[in-house]
């Protein structure tokens, strides 16, 4: 929350989008916010992986940027210990994240890899993939669920030749317990969001959106 916060801890209004926006993106911007640094998104992967790594400068953050062409950006992007993750937020369910995955990482892979080595005879070495969703919309949902490409393929097929899996992972408040346990930034995330639904209903959102930041310092 700090960084949306001024001194005093004072919400700071130019960090949240004006006008009707809030509504639709500010979990996304504050996601993207929290996670684009190097210790809260280390603290993560940890979670999510049960791994124990402690030094953030492992972690070589890649997010795409207005790629050329599909001016494409996607949420969280990282190498570590040659493991490329994609991490993505959503608060609606969306069944075409492994084909937005899969334009995502060949561009990644474009960026890691000279374009010559793909004609040369050595076999080369990539990054082993991870693709994570991150859902908190309010639609129900199981706490884990694995969104496939196939599942896009018309006619449908028990052995498809190119396939992806995301996992989704639900991260509403009370929903995955023990990862937001393992990973505070998480933990804190989705309570915030928790508490600006509590006072959406009977309120703007922007004063929801303020409330909540309110509130949520005060309660630690």
């Amino acid at each position: 929350m700090k960084g949306l916060l001024q001194k005093g801890g004072k919400l700071n209004m130019t960090e949240i989008p004006r006008s009707g926006s809030v509504q639709r993106n500010f979990k996304d911007t504050l996601f993207r916010k929290i996670f684009n640094d190097e210790e809260k998104l280390l603290s993560l992967y940890n979670a999510v992986n049960n791994t124990d790594y402690d030094n953030p400068k492992d972690l070589k953050i890649n997010t795409l940027e207005n790629a050329i062409y599909l001016d494409m950006k996607n949420d969280v992007s990282f190498i570590i210990n040659f493991h490329l993750n994609l991490y993505e937020h959503q608060s609606t369910f969306n069944p075409n994240m492994p084909l937005r995955n899969l334009l995502y990482i060949s561009r990644l892979l474009e960026a890691e890899i000279s374009v010559n080595s793909l004609y040369t005879p050595v076999a080369l070495k990539l990054p082993f993939p991870s693709f994570v969703v991150f859902y908190n919309g309010t639609m129900a949902q199981p706490e884990q669920t694995i969104l496939k490409l196939s599942d896009l393929y018309k006619p449908n097929s028990s052995s498809p030749k190119l396939e992806l899996e995301v996992l989704m992972l639900n991260v509403n408040y009370g929903k995955n317990q023990s990862l937001l346990e393992q990973c505070q930034a998480l933990k804190e995330y989705a309570y915030y969001v928790e508490k600006v639904r509590e006072h959406a209903i009977n309120m703007e959102i922007r004063n929801a959106v303020e409330l909540a930041v309110t509130e949520s310092i005060k309660e630690g």
